[in-house]
């Protein structure tokens, strides 16, 4: 059984995008993002360019304002257990 996609997407067989992709490039301008599916299964999203740019566009601009954000920016650091630590022996020369 094919797994659907969350949203509803219109959906065009692999050959049919082929054939038709002027159609399809028209259609994901006009009408939001259209899914390309294989042997029933989805494959790509094709959206327009603004659309994909929007998504992908930076939060920030500059590192300065990456550095000014309110936001924390160590949430996917790891933090060490302090115990697991042990002193290290100064060497002797």
């Amino acid at each position: 059984m094919p797994k659907k996609p969350i949203i509803s997407l219109r959906e065009w067989p692999v050959q049919d995008a082929k054939a038709r992709f002027s159609e399809l490039v028209t259609e994901a301008e006009r009408h939001g993002p259209q899914l390309v599916t294989r042997r029933g299964e989805p494959a790509v999203v094709v959206v327009s360019a603004d659309q994909w740019l929007r998504a992908e566009a930076p939060k920030y601009r500059t590192v300065k304002e990456w550095l000014l954000a309110p936001e924390a920016r160590i949430d996917d650091l790891p933090v060490a257990d302090r115990g697991a630590f042990r002193p290290r022996r100064i060497p002797r020369f």
